[in-house]
């Protein structure tokens, strides 16, 4: 039985203790206690029942810890918490579980369908930190979703038409002719390498030859490099199948029948302003030259999410995509979509510390460090772990010299050393005369209180898979690692695992190491992060 389960189970009791429906009882949960508490889990709602109840929530507690008593220990302890101990049999029940491959998996998530849509950057240059960050964010949750049931396709959009790839085009011209690239052009050493290895045949191309030549290069590039971080993309959606398949047009048409579109001055205009919350304004979509707008074009490539039957769609935007936010979400709404059936994460910039020196970037500029730059530097798994380990909305320092650091100050060696160092135990069971692959008798252990905290750690992975979808974010998972390991080593230092004189107690022992290094690997491999067997 999952923690979870086990926990709705509790609720439909307070449910008939209190005559209460779902929505009255939608703050009810089990929560991970305070490490001085005696408790295997904890629940507040007492307290936030308090005013619909009209009791003091002392009293409340005291009336739920009774409901709750034929399932577990409960307690009502000031101001009007219950503290709860599980059964070991439940405990035990809980941890083997945690074995089956869709332990996790919900039906409210087994019923989604959702499309990733995460990097997408221009192909105007090699990816560089942000968007390892984009990757790294996308990338996991997609795996998280997975894990919990949903069926996700990832996306990387190509922006391959439009004045940003006409500039392009204009400045690899440019170098190719010994030439500085235009003023709002893009100055990068990559482009004078590239102009370098350029066909004698590009003396008489077009600078739309040259721009094509420099998106191929280019997405080559971005492939390969998110390939080498672990990250492999269920489509690479170019922007030039919308314009060849007709959808401006199309999208145009749609949102005319619905009445969302008007004309003035010459252009049209999506008219969201009054009679949707979600803009301010209205935004034009034609130009008065009959030109499409970025806008029109980026509508159509949601529309065609939508139409190739996704339930949900998700977008990773880079912190300089912020003010597109609200019109987009108004664009949704206009085509007749659920307002929550779209959703863009915005994450901030990252800088780089070497020493003790800030390094800042700019891409147009070509003062920037190459994501590759990184990876080859510390490695896919440590730059993983650290962009994983902040939220989307704080902005990232990435320390390197922390980062490739073979020692405990560096979270991902530190999570990553119990792994292995769980499996060096196992390599030297049969040494220390132990036999790995024995069994035990559950009714036999006695579980003690460094035993108890882990197992409950362990239990806990739902919950932090959980908090990651609903933040859109990975850290919940690097900080439980982190945390997980931090109870690894604390119970590995008072309690002895390998003791031939005592084999049950072995063998239990090593059940539970068992249980941590497959919880390790499995969390680290959501993190796109190796679990190596030797460090």
């Amino acid at each position: 039985m999952k923690l979870s389960v086990l926990e709705a189970g509790l609720k439909s009791r307070a449910a008939s203790a209190f005559s209460l429906g779902e929505e009255a009882l939608s703050a009810f949960h089990l929560a991970a206690p305070p490490p001085h508490i005696d408790a295997d889990a904890s629940v507040a709602w007492p307290i936030a029942g308090a005013k619909l109840l009209k009791k003091p929530p002392l009293k409340i507690a005291e009336e739920l810890a009774a409901a709750l008593a034929a399932d577990c220990d409960a307690k009502a302890v000031p101001p009007g918490f219950v503290n709860v101990k599980f059964k070991d049999a439940f405990l035990f029940e809980a941890l083997k579980e945690l074995e089956r491959p869709d332990c996790f998996e919900r039906p409210e998530y087994k019923a989604e369908k959702i499309n990733l849509e995460f990097v997408s950057a221009n192909p105007t240059g090699p990816m560089h930190l942000a968007s390892g960050r984009g990757a790294t964010l996308g990338d996991s949750l997609a795996r998280i979703y997975r894990a919990l049931g949903a069926e996700v396709a990832t996306e990387f959009y190509v922006n391959n038409v439009g004045n940003q790839i006409e500039l392009l085009g204009q400045s690899l011209k440019a170098r190719y002719e010994g030439q500085e690239p235009p003023e709002k052009g893009y100055q990068g050493a990559y482009l004078k390498e590239m102009a370098a290895a350029l066909p004698k045949e590009a003396a008489g191309w077009t600078n739309a030859q040259f721009a094509e030549h420099a998106i191929a290069g280019m997405l080559e590039l971005h492939k390969a490099d998110m390939k080498a971080f672990g990250v492999e993309f269920n489509r690479w959606f170019m922007e030039s199948e919308l314009h060849a398949a007709g959808a401006p047009a199309r999208t145009l048409a749609a949102l005319k029948e619905r009445g969302m579109v008007y004309e003035k001055e010459g252009a049209v205009w999506l008219g969201t302003s009054t009679v949707l919350e979600s803009d301010d304004k209205d935004r034009v979509l034609v130009k008065s030259d009959g030109r499409n707008t970025y806008f029109l074009n980026d509508i159509a490539y949601h529309l065609d999410k939508f139409d190739r039957g996704f339930s949900r769609v998700i977008d990773i935007w880079g912190a300089d995509h912020h003010g597109h936010v609200p019109r987009m979400e108004a664009a949704v709404e206009a085509l007749g979509r659920d307002k929550g059936s779209f959703k863009v994460i915005i994450h901030q910039q990252v800088a780089l510390l070497r020493g003790e020196e800030i390094i800042k970037m700019s891409k147009r500029a070509g003062d920037f460090i190459a994501l590759k730059e990184l990876v080859d530097d510390v490695g896919t798994d440590a730059c993983r772990f650290f962009f994983a380990s902040r939220g989307p909305h704080t902005h990232l320092t990435f320390d390197v010299e922390l980062a490739k650091k073979k020692s405990n100050d560096n979270p991902v060696f530190y999570v990553q050393y119990v792994h292995a160092r769980i499996a060096s135990i196992f390599s030297n069971a049969s040494e220390k005369g132990v036999d790995a692959a024995a069994g035990f008798d559950q009714a036999k252990i006695v579980i003690n209180a460094d035993e108890r905290g882990l197992m409950m750690k362990l239990l806990w992975l739902e919950k932090a898979l959980l908090d990651c979808v609903r933040d859109s974010s990975p850290h919940h998972l690097t900080t439980y690692l982190t945390e997980l390991a931090a109870n690894f080593h604390s119970f590995y230092d008072r309690n002895k695992v390998l003791d031939p004189q005592n084999r049950e107690t072995s063998a239990y022992r090593l059940f539970l190491l068992k249980q941590v290094q497959s919880v390790i690997a499995r969390g680290l491999g959501l993190l796109g992060v190796s679990a190596p067997e030797r460090m």
